[in-house]
């Protein structure tokens, strides 16, 4: 791994990309010749260009899925095979693992080193899980009559859109592609405008592994734009977003204007993060809680954004949290020591200060940070921590997308159980106790997709992840991921 800024700046000036989309297996620009130009978060200089595609480009990348998927050159390839070209393409991501590092950190801002060991480790690892799962998948017959046989087997749906979010360009693609493909899909992604690179990188060394021309397209361009294509397409046969509930509510409504297609959905969070008086390990609490609210600089679906603390403990978690993200090193992302980056954006650095000026006067009490970094380029803005925070309060309901954490006291367990489900959001959940009854009680109690106790954020591939309420429905990951990509037909032949 390149041990300093400018080794990873040599890397870039190496491996730029072209200025294309990724279609039927080649670069191609927008059909009307359009481009749009990348802002790197690092210092807001310009980063790259790349097509601004429309509706046109969206026509001809369900066009190639359809006739990708439609002669069987991989819907109809044994699974195995299917398996075999996503291990080669895990291999080959491996070996490209500095790069794909260095066009996260450039497109979004994510610190280099956490790029390369989180978000790259787990994209792979989630490409080749899957590849391993291609053969392991089973039809079922149940023996429901003695004169017949019933066959329920799984088939691919077909063309499936997928769009994804720029917190996490390359790992959230990874939650739903490789899913697609192993079940015999044809995808065409469009991922978040402001972070295309790394995908289009993984897209093109898919077709090196052996992705077949059309069966993954990547498509570059305006959210708004490209995603009510693909909504309203009568061609795409399911959809499946990550990103904002109301984006994936006008999603739906175009989905159910066309074909009613299904719509997957993994939406926002306001995740309660719940310290007992009965923690046995308080320090891995306040360790777990910084982190839960600054990893990523806080722009993650499931941060740790509300601390709920018992009365008892809570003058002492608040000084122990604040003190350890006050020792957070923010600056530049391609520095190896660099671990808080800048926000993704400036628009969305201005929107998150709005929301600490606005918490400011609700009556909250600002106790850390909140402020524009000012050393250097950059987006940054230093992690905020509030108290006096009432559950009802915007700064506890609404979804800020940044380093604000919010802490909120309650005195007993029913007090902190209802305050951790009030919210329309129930993405995750974490609990802090010694009490292996109250673990198992609260767990059940909080509604939220996924609970940690006494941990935060653990996953794995072969674990599904989604949300409840406003977080959204279905899951990615693990065979439950495959769900959302498989109709189930029942044959049945008469003995």
């Amino acid at each position: 791994m390149p041990a300093s800024t400018a080794e990873w700046e040599a890397i870039w000036a190496v491996n730029g990309l072209p200025e294309a989309m990724w279609l039927d297996g080649a670069w191609s620009p927008a059909a009307d010749g359009s481009v749009r130009t990348l802002v790197t978060p690092r210092d807001g200089s310009d980063l790259a260009t790349v097509p601004a595609g429309g509706v046109a480009d969206v026509e001809r990348a369900v066009a190639g899925a359809r006739r990708a998927f439609d002669s069987g050159v991989w819907s109809r390839l044994p699974p195995r095979e299917r398996g075999d070209v996503l291990l080669r393409w895990a291999d080959l991501l491996e070996r490209h693992r500095d790069e794909l590092a260095l066009l996260i950190a450039l497109e979004m801002g994510k610190p280099v080193v956490t790029a390369r060991t989180v978000e790259v480790r787990t994209s792979i690892g989630l490409v080749r899980w899957y590849g391993e799962l291609a053969d392991k998948l089973m039809d079922e017959s149940p023996r429901g009559r003695p004169d017949s046989l019933a066959i329920v087997s799984r088939e691919p749906l077909g063309v499936v859109g997928a769009i994804t979010p720029w917190n996490f360009p390359l790992t959230l693609a990874c939650f739903k592609v490789p899913a697609a493909l192993v079940a015999g899909n044809s995808v065409v992604l469009k991922p978040a405008s402001q972070t295309p690179l790394s995908m289009l990188r993984v897209a093109e060394l898919g077709s090196r592994a052996g992705l077949p021309d059309g069966v993954l397209q990547v498509i570059t361009g305006s959210g708004p734009v490209i995603g009510e294509a693909l909504a309203r397409h009568p061609g795409v046969d399911t959809l499946t977003f990550t990103g904002s509930p109301a984006v994936g509510g006008r999603l739906l409504r175009s989905a159910g204007e066309s074909n009613l297609k299904p719509v997957a959905l993994e939406l926002g969070g306001k995740s309660p993060n719940i310290i007992f008086d009965d923690v046995e390990d308080l320090d891995a609490a306040m360790d777990s809680a910084a982190w839960a609210i600054a990893f990523n600089s806080g722009q993650m679906c499931t941060a740790g954004s509300r601390l709920l603390v018992h009365a008892s403990l809570h003058d002492e978690v608040v000084a122990g949290v604040t003190e350890r993200l006050a020792t957070l090193r923010a600056g530049d992302p391609l520095d190896p020591a660099t671990d808080f980056g800048p926000l993704a954006t400036r628009g969305h650095r201005e929107d998150v200060a709005a929301e600490i000026r606005a918490g400011r006067r609700s009556g909250a009490r600002l106790v850390l940070g909140g402020e524009e970094i000012p050393d250097g380029p950059g987006f940054h803005l230093s992690p905020a921590v509030f108290t006096e925070v009432s559950p009802g309060d915007r700064l506890a309901q609404h979804e800020i997308f940044g380093p604000v954490l919010s802490v909120l006291r309650f005195r007993d367990e029913d007090e902190a159980v209802k305050i951790a489900n009030d919210s329309d959001f129930g993405l995750g959940a974490s609990v802090w106790t010694g009490g292996l009854r109250r673990a198992h009680r609260v767990s059940r109690r909080i509604v939220a997709g996924t609970v940690w106790v006494n941990c935060y954020e653990e996953g794995d591939a072969s674990v599904p992840f989604g949300g409840r309420k406003l977080s959204g429905h279905g899951a990615d990951k693990s065979v439950h991921g495959l769900d959302k990509f498989t109709a189930l037909k029942t044959t049945w032949m008469a003995l």
